[in-house]
């Protein structure tokens, strides 16, 4: 792992990474679905939906029962629903991840700077990383809604790099699918992958990344490993 040298800032991934979100996505997507007379879906269909950001998720979700046309017409009071359901059990039927504590505090008692960068919209995401006693961890926050682009593209990241005011060979991207890896490849970053996420249903192991790691704590060991 002589490829992750020199890291000295990370960013990570939310849902998936640190959260496990699914029960929240469920009970948020089908009570917007009860609200247009639709039967409810299953969670193992929505966890392959989740990691787009949430106009992408609903637009799966209403192709699940109507056409493209009707989709599309549909999309703006749905994702308005889904919405105003998931504000409301934001974080309620979530769980972290094993070793999501201890891994950013070992990476923090490394002296590397942390960032959390993720497709759920800023409204989402802040409340629950309070929830969760994650906040306080990051000195840099970006939603799928703080730029005109989700990941897979870089410009997050980007960001990242420039508010730690380090080259992008200098920081390292941790999280569960290829919009992670692919967003840190555009930015010139290095990556991990944790293998217990959603990525889309597809296997981690084709995902082009510097590695898998088990936990954010076996991310952080690794780091130290390498200096």
């Amino acid at each position: 792992m002589t490829q992750l040298q020199g890291i000295r800032a990370v960013i990570v991934d939310l849902d998936g990474t640190m959260v496990d979100t699914i029960g929240d996505f469920l009970v948020a997507i089908n009570a917007m679905r009860s609200d247009f007379a639709l039967a409810p879906l299953s969670a193992a269909l929505i966890q392959n939906m989740v990691g787009k950001g949430s106009e992408h998720l609903i637009t799966q979700v209403l192709a699940c029962d109507y056409d493209t046309t009707q989709t599309e017409q549909l999309l703006p009071a749905a994702l308005a629903s889904y919405q105003r359901h998931y504000l409301q059990i934001n974080g309620l039927h979530s769980t972290l991840y094993p070793q999501v504590h201890e891994g950013l505090q070992a990476m923090q008692a490394l002296g590397l700077r942390l960032a959390c960068v993720t497709n759920k919209p800023l409204a989402f995401t802040l409340p629950l990383l309070e929830k969760k006693s994650l906040s306080n961890y990051f000195e840099v926050i970006y939603g799928g809604d703080s730029f005109a682009h989700k990941k897979p593209h870089p410009v997050a990241m980007q960001q990242v790099c420039r508010d730690f005011q380090l080259s992008p060979d200098q920081v390292l991207a941790i999280g569960d699918s290829s919009n992670d890896a692919l967003a840190a490849r555009s930015a010139g970053c290095r990556s991990l992958i944790v293998p217990y996420g959603y990525n889309h249903g597809e296997a981690v192991q084709l995902i082009d990344s510097d590695g898998i790691v088990e936990t954010l704590l076996c991310a952080a060991h690794l780091l130290n490993s390498v200096g």
